[in-house]
C-alpha cells in the first residue's frame, strides 16, 4: 500500500468530511420519491403516496408571490395528491406546516439563503416545471403552505388549508 504524505492525507480527509457534512442543519435536496411508509407524523398529518391519493389538488405558484388557490378545505383523513406548477421564472416551493413552523423555517432560510432542505411535506419546483407531493391530513385544524425561498414567504406567498372533522 502506497502511503500519502501527511499533508495530502489531511487534505483528502478534510475534503471527505467537509463534503459529507452539512452545516447548520442544512440538508441536500433528494429529488427522489419520498418513502411515505417511513415518514414521521406531523401535527398537520403525514406523508402519503401521491399515486394512491383520493383527491388531486392543483396549485399554481407565480412570481407575484402568490399561490392559486390560496385557500383549501379538506376533510380529516383525506389523502391528497398536490400537483404544484411553477408558472414563474424563479424557483418556488410549497412547504406544508403550521404557521409557527413555517415562520421559523422562513426565518432560518433568510439567515442561511443557501440552505437546502427536502422533506415529505415539501416540493421544490423549478420555473416552468411541476412537482407533486402526497399528504394525509390526520387532524382537524387550520394549517398552511408557503414558499420559503428567502423573501417569498415574507412577500405573502402563503396559503391556508382548513381541515374539517371527518364524517361520523
Amino acid at each position: 500500500m502506497k502511503r500519502l504524505p501527511f499533508s495530502a492525507a489531511w487534505v483528502i480527509a478534510f475534503g471527505v468530511l467537509a463534503g459529507s457534512s452539512v452545516a447548520d442543519g442544512e440538508k441536500q435536496h433528494r429529488h427522489g420519491r419520498i418513502d411515505a411508509s417511513k415518514a414521521l407524523d406531523k401535527a398537520f398529518g403525514r406523508a402519503f403516496d401521491p399515486r394512491k391519493a383520493q383527491r388531486t389538488i392543483r396549485i399554481e405558484m407565480s412570481d407575484t408571490m402568490r399561490f392559486t388557490p390560496s385557500e383549501l378545505e379538506v376533510r380529516q383523513n383525506d389523502t391528497v395528491r398536490f400537483v404544484v406548477r411553477n408558472a414563474g421564472r424563479q424557483m418556488h416551493e410549497l412547504v406544508l406546516g403550521t404557521l409557527e413552523e413555517l415562520r421559523r423555517h422562513a426565518d432560518q432560510m433568510g439567515k442561511h439563503p443557501g440552505m437546502q432542505h427536502d422533506e415529505a411535506w415539501m416540493t421544490h419546483v423549478a420555473p416552468g416545471k411541476t412537482g407533486e407531493l402526497g399528504w394525509q391530513f390526520t387532524r382537524p385544524g387550520t394549517y398552511f403552505y408557503g414558499c420559503l425561498v428567502p423573501g417569498h414567504f415574507e412577500a405573502g406567498m402563503i396559503g391556508k388549508v382548513v381541515v374539517v372533522p371527518a364524517l361520523p
